[in-house]
């Protein structure tokens, strides 16, 4: 019995689940901020490519290189959009179990951090407007 309260960090941090995004970008395009619809565009990251017509949203997944989107449009200018994806925020468990004794007695300490997974702030956007500049 003296021992188990030792293994109360293991067992908690089992029970730990990291977030993740769901992959999905949303693309639309805009002109002196009004929105354009119908704009061709394509999607790249180290992953694949994709063509879209504007507005859109692909599943990408994850962060896999920079993310390029080139949007065309009849009567604007060709325009591309290159983002770098933020780095990962890893979340986990911080535990701490402490044990003390009197009169003499020891005190004992144990502090476990597991990393799980990503959680937030890391990857691309979930949403991109690429401004298109009339010709």
């Amino acid at each position: 019995m003296r021992y188990s309260i030792l293994l109360l960090p293991i067992v908690l941090a089992a029970c730990v689940t990291a977030g993740s995004s769901d992959g999905r970008l949303t693309i639309e395009t805009a002109s002196r901020g009004q929105a354009i619809t119908g704009a061709n565009c394509i999607v790249a990251t180290g992953a694949g490519n994709w063509n879209v017509l504007t507005p859109a949203t692909v599943l990408i997944g994850s962060a896999g290189g920079d993310l390029g989107v080139v949007c065309n449009k009849d009567g604007y200018r060709p325009s591309e959009l290159i983002v770098h994806p933020s780095a990962p925020v890893y979340s986990g468990s911080n535990m701490g179990v402490g044990v003390a004794g009197g009169n003499g007695g020891s005190a004992v300490g144990l502090g476990i951090n597991f990393p799980i997974g990503t959680s937030g702030g890391g990857g691309y956007p979930s949403h991109v407007t690429i401004e298109l500049t009339p010709q």
